[in-house]
């Protein structure tokens, strides 16, 4: 009888695996790499605990006071510009508060300012028309290529060489330029005010949610919807029933002149004026060139190719050029921000009560040298780490996304 011959495969046993070691573990790449990591980190965090602790023994031998419990005490000092009340009597610790708030108001009107400014620029600067173009970039090489100090004291300079209160140029008479500053009509205080600029803030995120929806159902089924005129009405329409739900408040304080100086109104300081001119138009000119590198970054067939299939110039900057320039420009444009923020710093030379300014005057009466400028260091990295998030969570919303 012939025996079946089976052809299965024989299943053979698993390999043994050889026991770890101490130099097998070490032939590891990922495991050499994490250990040379760590160690670095130890050896940095080990030579600061060395060199802190040195500091505090070398302080306490000669008898200065270490720690932070100074920032309780009263500061001694008054900051002539702040948001919130602030007094001789307060503590050191609120004194940092109205810094970094004066530090964060400045920066914020600042990379508002430059980044309309910077857009502007770096459109113009891709312009046909030639007077635009070289307008634009004489623009950016006069002040990218001067120091933003210079600048800084020039704008201020010039802002307290303008005529006296007597002689101020005013619009309307009720908007006066002067060597005190710009003085401006303002709103008198009303809570309603804070829930009409909520209720705005809501209807632009309406807003933007209902332009994508119009935008998915135009890719999805071809039917364009416009929705200018929906999200014009929105945004308009939403603060304004807030205002008028709110007893639709009206009351604006003047700015008129009493004296030797206008009373009323918002005053807005010559030290903040020339800080905000020096900061946002010289990181305006670096930001109209991310912009136009950004632009020209595109291939030129696919402005051709939103063409042919009749886009109008308004979606092809939309749809096709803006989407993927924002991949270039993004990321320069947040180092341009952090940039600015600790430029704020030169605020010092004209008097301005930012964040550098203050802690200097709190070094000097406190004696406390190493810790503040420990807090002032923290408060920056704090300020810059968190525009570096914000633009980052930015940066990956806009990125296209890759199928």
């Amino acid at each position: 009888m012939i025996e079946q011959i089976s052809h299965a495969p024989r299943r053979q046993a698993p390999a043994k695996r050889p026991p770890l070691s101490l130099s097998g573990l070490w032939h590891s790449l990922a495991v050499r790499s994490w250990a040379y990591q760590i160690a670095v980190v130890a050896a940095v965090i080990g030579m600061a605990v060395y060199m802190v602790g040195n500091a505090q023994d070398a302080m306490e031998r000669r008898g200065i006071a270490t720690g932070f419990g100074f920032l309780g005490e009263e500061a001694g000092f008054d900051i002539g510009e702040s948001l919130i009340a602030f007094n001789s009597e307060n503590s050191f610790l609120r004194a940092y508060g109205v810094a970094v708030l004066n530090t964060l108001k400045v920066s914020v009107f600042s990379i508002l300012f430059a980044t309309l400014i910077g857009v502007v620029l770096g459109i113009a600067r891709l312009s046909s028309n030639v007077l635009v173009a070289k307008l634009s970039a004489a623009y950016v090489e006069i002040f990218r290529n001067t120091p933003q100090l210079v600048q800084i004291i020039f704008w201020y300079t010039l802002i307290t060489q303008l005529p006296a209160p007597k002689q101020a140029f005013s619009l309307f008479d009720a908007v006066f330029l002067t060597n005190r500053g710009l003085i401006l009509p303002w709103p008198e205080a009303d809570p309603v005010y804070l829930w009409t600029a909520l209720a705005l803030v809501c209807a632009c995120g309406a807003a933007v949610l209902l332009l994508r929806w119009a935008d998915r159902l135009r890719r999805r089924t071809g039917r364009r919807v416009r929705v200018v005129w929906w999200n014009l009405g929105l945004i308009l329409a939403a603060p304004l029933l807030v205002w008028s739900l709110g007893g639709a408040p009206t009351a604006v304080s003047i700015p008129y002149l009493k004296g030797f100086n206008f009373t009323g109104g918002l005053a807005v300081s010559p030290e903040f004026l020339a800080l905000l001119l020096g900061l946002s138009l010289y990181i305006a000119a670096f930001i109209a060139e991310i912009v136009r590198s950004g632009i020209q970054s595109v291939g030129k067939g696919q402005i051709e190719a939103s063409r042919s299939i009749c886009l109008r110039p308004s979606d092809t900057y939309r749809k096709v050029i803006l989407p993927q320039a924002l991949r270039v420009i993004v990321p320069p444009t947040a180092a341009q921000y952090v940039s600015l923020v600790k430029n704020s710093s030169l605020g010092v030379a004209i008097g301005y009560p930012e964040l550098f300014n203050v802690n200097n005057t709190i070094v000097t009466l406190s004696g406390h040298t190493t810790e503040a400028i420990a807090m002032m260091m923290a408060i920056y990295l704090s300020i810059s780490f968190s525009i570096a998030v914000v633009m980052n969570l930015y940066n990956r919303a806009v990125q296209i996304k890759e199928r």
